[in-house]
């Protein structure tokens, strides 16, 4: 508990200044609501003094946005260079090769955020499933773009798939966020 503060007489501090926690935050005993208890900042991997509200979290939702990006940028290779090899060399249909080239990247993705971006190991399959429905609002949004601008307006399908990876990759880390990884 040391690095997240101090217990002393049923009242929590924090380690760096000493005060009691969440002194003069909106969540801490000056509260509105009154209940003088402090409430969690942040993830259960999160470790240092207690911050305030506000700045703990943006902190922590930027390091998860950094590394969801570093992630969903593994992911993009990986399911890009699917898509080029089942596409192009192994002569699959766009939409197929689509789906399952997206289908590997969900998975190499999902396996690196429970590790390393959320920190949730809990409820895998449970976890997997929500993000793989996240995952498959990627297909469909690729799906219309490959059918309205490759079969609708001749635009190379390589180019359009690469073209909707960032619009897909920012739309899901919002709803794995609030639903997959919640």
């Amino acid at each position: 508990m040391a690095a997240e503060g101090v217990v002393r007489a049923g009242s929590r501090t924090d380690a760096a200044s000493g005060l009691p926690a969440g002194a003069g935050h909106p969540t801490g005993p000056n509260s509105p609501t009154g209940t003088g208890s402090p409430q969690p900042t942040g993830s259960p991997a999160q470790s240092g003094p207690t911050r305030s509200a506000g700045t703990g979290t943006r902190t922590r939702d930027l390091r998860q946005l950094v590394t969801y990006a570093l992630v969903g940028g593994s992911g993009v290779l990986l399911d890009l260079g699917a898509f080029l090899l089942l596409y192009n060399v192994a002569g699959l249909h766009e939409q197929l090769a689509n789906v399952l080239s997206t289908s590997l990247g969900i998975t190499n993705n999902f396996v690196l955020n429970a590790l390393f971006t959320f920190g949730r190991r809990d409820r895998l399959l449970l976890r997997y499933l929500r993000f793989y429905c996240v995952g498959l609002t990627g297909i469909a949004l690729t799906f219309v773009l490959l059918a309205v601008f490759s079969r609708g307006l001749g635009i190379d399908p390589n180019l359009v798939k690469a073209g909707s990876l960032p619009l897909v990759l920012v739309f899901q880390f919002a709803l794995n966020r609030k639903w997959s990884f919640a």
